[in-house]
Formats: C-alpha cells, structure tokens, sequence
C-alpha cells in the first residue's frame, strides 16, 4: 500500500514536471490571450462566453485581423453621430464627445459602458 502511494506520487510529480514547461510556454507566446482569460474570472459576465470571445479574439489576431484604429478615428465617428442628431441637440452631443463644457465620464467599457454626462445650465425665465 505505502509502495503504491509513493509510485502515485512519483508519476503525478512526473506529469507536472512535464505540463509545466509547455504551460510556461503557452503563457509567454500569447500574454494578452492569458491576461483575457484570467480576467474572465473576474466579471459578473458567463464565463464560457468570456473564454469564448478570448479565443476568438485570439484567433483573429494570429490571422492580422484584430487591429484598432488611431484614437482620432473614433472621435470622428462619433463626432460623426451627432450630426446625425437635431441640430437643437447637436451641440450638446459634441460637448460629451469631446469632453468640453462641464462635461464628466464615468464607467469602463469592462464594466459594462462609458457614461457621459454634460450639464448645461438654463437660466430660469424672467418673471
């Protein structure tokens, strides 16, 4: 019995000694696909489909397809959607894009969106 328990042992020692190396290797050919997952962990999100989208995200990278544009592309498509609003509105729309007036942003798009809010006083009418 005590022979059987020391051979088990050997051979899990064995095994892990074996896995760690490509383990090890995994992890640094690929951080940003460990980092995803490893945050998978840690949202209020169903872990299959943040493992899901991790792996696909990965996959599309080694393909060359997974790029982002220069932040200014993004600020033109949304500068780009508040023209698309009434002209009474459009004003206070590039004031939230563009961070102006008394503008303020809270939230992460990890915690679920980006929230922002300008305040534009309006003076009380004359009585």
């Amino acid at each position: 019995m005590n022979r059987t328990i020391r051979s088990t042992l050997a051979l899990l020692l064995g095994a892990c000694s074996l896995a760690a190396p490509v383990l090890a290797s995994a992890q640094g050919a690929d951080p940003i696909y460990m980092r995803e997952r490893a945050v998978c962990d840690g949202i209020q999100q169903d872990r299959t489909a943040c493992l899901r989208e991790a792996g696909a995200a990965r996959q599309e990278a080694q393909r060359g397809g997974l790029t982002s544009a220069p932040p200014t592309t993004y600020q033109q498509n949304a500068l780009a959607r508040c023209a698309l609003q009434p002209p009474s509105d459009r004003a206070a729309c590039e004031a939230r894009v563009l961070g102006t007036g008394m503008t303020s942003v809270e939230g992460s798009v990890l915690g679920g969106g980006v929230i922002r809010e300008t305040v534009t006083p309006i003076p009380a009418p004359a009585q």
